[in-house]
């Protein structure tokens, strides 16, 4: 008998290996929640984000890495099969900072604490994206190979879903029922052609990629390591300043930032801004001595009031009673007789006379911020700006900053708690604070534009304040305009001479109907600024 013809042996189908992750570490859900929430919903991380993928693929991998590597407590790594091609400068920069013994020491301070290990994780990622950005890690023709290697690896994909789609239409034709058989020959044969030509267009796209990413890799070998060891340094420098961060954020948050209530993204915005710069903490504590010495004195004045007795009246003000009055609070004869006649308010009281009408419009700070206020002098003009601030905010009355040194170009003005309940708000404090031209002295400039927001709004008997060294002078018909409309629209007038080094008083005394000192602050006898405003 003849032999019956053996079928043909299926042709091994071809896959390509297309990975479809970019990052290195291993991380569960719990992992991927946190950084979520916490990272890629704040501002300044998107931010960071958006930046470095200008310039190279997947940095939103790396920050993510960054993070686990200083989150969780066992790191492991995905197999370099897994991980995209074109993430491979992501591994170089993780090999030398992870293994590294200050990585470790800041990692004592991150561990398994979301805030602290994504602000470390910010800190960390601004310092790569500047060793890329200035190309002392990588050049620009090694960008452009890092984004050729991604391309080819989008190419590798489209490659690999061609083949999935022609074998998805060859598997459709077979269980079509009822075709004719020659048509439905004619047609998979078709579909075979389709699919060896995607398949052999995938194996050219892969044996590419291979190639490219081999050479790259070995190109990064060579590339200079010694701006990743100075990060290294950095990076010791930043797990001592970890701690100080985190105390400086809550103290300023609890300060500015309705009473430490802030969100996700506010503490990663205000614990980049504090890793930056050392002084918004101290700020932030000084301006808690201020506050509670102001918040003092303003609680005795109202008990004991800031006026002048003068005479005696009738009424039913407990905190005014006369001595006699006091007595028979106690007496048990005459307690009943009291009751009766503060219920009617006919108690005998001291008649007061306010020494000075204070101000009940809204309050605008001047604060100098030209060279000569540098260093200390700037910390005490801004931690008295921020203290009014809060005595403004208890008072029910906005505040505005104008900052100036000299010319119109400097002058910024900022109105920091307009919004419900007068609560400041913490992006403007931070600009506020951080806020420093430099340059000349202008007074004129300032002050006519606190004049303005009391002309354009019509608000009278608002409370002007300039806090400045004293080092500049004004024009004397500029003074003679400024004495009329102060006339005019009722306000006053006050300076806060910042003497911790050179001042000058003879300016201030012209223009201002009271001026006390930076040093008269820190005396129990003298903090007239917090009580007259």
């Amino acid at each position: 008998m003849p032999r019956a013809k053996s079928k043909p042996k299926p042709r091994p189908r071809y896959a390509p290996a297309v990975a479809t992750n970019a990052a290195w570490l291993e991380s569960d859900s719990y992992d991927r929640r946190a950084w979520s929430d916490l990272g890629l919903a704040s501002a300044p991380i998107r931010d960071l984000i958006e930046t470095g993928e200008r310039l190279v693929p997947h940095f939103d991998a790396l920050l993510q890495d960054l993070f686990l590597g200083l989150f969780k407590y066992n790191l492991v790594w995905n197999r370099p099969e897994g991980v995209r091609r074109s993430a491979v400068l992501n591994r170089t920069v993780l090999e030398q900072i992870l293994p590294s013994p200050a990585f470790e020491l800041l990692k004592l301070r991150t561990l398994m604490q979301e805030d602290k290990a994504v602000m470390a994780a910010l800190v960390l990622g601004e310092q790569v994206l500047e060793t890329i950005r200035s190309e002392k890690l990588i050049n620009r023709r090694e960008m452009l190979d890092l984004w050729a290697l991604e391309h080819q690896e989008q190419e590798l994909e489209q490659r690999a879903e061609a083949i999935r789609s022609t074998r998805d239409l060859a598997d459709q034709q077979r269980d079509e029922p009822g075709a004719d058989p020659a048509e439905a020959k004619r047609v998979q044969r078709k579909i075979e052609e389709l699919q060896e030509a995607a398949e052999r267009a995938a194996r050219v796209s892969e044996a590419r990629l291979n190639q490219k990413a081999r050479l790259f890799e070995e190109q990064l070998k060579h590339t200079d390591r010694s701006e990743l060891k100075r990060m290294q340094l950095r990076t010791h420098q930043l797990a001592e300043e970890i701690d100080r961060v985190a105390q400086d954020s809550h103290d300023f948050s609890l300060e500015f930032g309705q009473g430490g209530r802030m969100s996700a993204n506010e503490r990663l915005e205000l614990g980049r801004h504090l890793a930056r710069n050392k002084r918004l903490g101290e700020l932030a504590r000084l301006v808690g001595r201020l506050k509670q010495d102001a918040r003092a004195m303003r609680r005795r004045t109202r008990d004991r009031g800031s006026a002048e007795a003068y005479d005696i009246e009738r009424g039913d003000d407990l905190g005014r009673l006369i001595p006699a009055e006091l007595v028979a609070i106690h007496h048990a004869g005459l307690r009943a007789d009291f009751m009766r006649r503060l219920l009617e308010g006919k108690v005998l009281q001291y008649r007061l006379r306010e020494d000075e009408q204070k101000g009940k419009g809204p309050m605008i700070v001047c604060i100098d911020v030209s060279s000569s206020m540098q260093g200390d002098k700037e910390l005490w003009a801004k931690a008295v700006s921020l203290t009014l601030m809060d005595i403004a905010r208890r008072s029910r009355r906005l505040f505005r900053a104008v900052l100036f040194s000299s010319g119109p170009e400097s002058l910024k003005v900022l109105d920091l708690n307009n919004r419900r309940r007068y609560q400041p708000e913490l992006p403007k404090v931070l600009e506020m604070a951080e806020y420093f031209p430099g340059g000349g002295t202008d007074f004129q400039a300032p002050i006519d534009a606190a004049l303005a927001l009391l002309e354009d709004r019509q608000l009278k008997r608002g409370d002007i304040v300039v806090i400045t060294d004293g080092e500049a002078q004004v024009a004397p018909e500029w003074l003679a305009h400024l004495r009329e409309r102060k006339e005019e629209l009722k306000f006053s007038l006050f300076a806060v001479l910042v003497d911790v080094g050179s001042s000058e008083l003879s300016t201030l005394a012209q223009f201002s109907d009271r001026v006390t000192s930076v040093k008269q602050l820190t005396v129990e006898s003298s903090r007239e600024i917090f009580l007259k405003v």
